[in-house]
């Protein structure tokens, strides 16, 4: 796995060896920014069930200016503190070792510019996050990694990859 587009492509990333972690295809990922392009410049970032970070650490090498992670598996954690360190980001960002249903829904209104979730699939916190988000957007845009046979609240922007599928939401001004 690597650092598909900006200033960081081509750099390697760290995964662990844990069969439960679901890397986000390197076509997805970026795609998945591509949409984002306009929303990317000086972005204030949330990547939540961060996993290795890819989609944070993307987001920092496409001109995001910080990057929070928020993570709880030890072998995931391992490794994206290794990948902060190799790319040497660690001054725009920080690593939440927490549930990450729990700390969005502790966020205040507009805390992040940008959201990517990328929740276990088939679990009812994809639903729960976005449901919460829609009642008080923590975010100007929330960003969803979700099976694609998965039904999810209307008013979103879905983009399909096979049985995967990227969803944005973003706030009413």
């Amino acid at each position: 796995m690597r650092i598909v587009g900006g200033k960081l492509a081509g750099r390697d990333l760290t995964s662990p060896n844990d069969f439960r972690v679901r890397p986000t295809a390197e076509l997805v990922r970026d795609t998945w920014l591509t949409m984002l392009r306009a929303d990317l410049p000086d972005a204030r970032v949330l990547d939540l069930f961060a996993g290795t970070g890819a989609l944070g650490l993307e987001a920092l090498s496409r001109g995001a200016k910080s990057a929070d992670f928020v993570e709880t598996r030890p072998s995931s954690l391992h490794a994206l503190r290794a990948n902060v360190a190799a790319l040497r980001v660690r001054e725009k960002t920080r690593i939440f070792k927490r549930d990450a249903l729990p700390f969005a829904a502790a966020l205040g209104a507009d805390a992040y510019d940008l959201v990517f979730a990328d929740p276990p699939y088939e679990s009812r916190m994809l639903d729960r996050l976005i449901e919460g988000w829609l009642l008080k957007p923590f975010s100007k845009v929330l960003t969803v990694e979700h099976a694609f046979h998965h039904p999810i609240p209307p008013g979103g922007t879905m983009r399909r990859f096979e049985d995967t599928a990227v969803t944005v939401y973003r706030a009413g001004p």
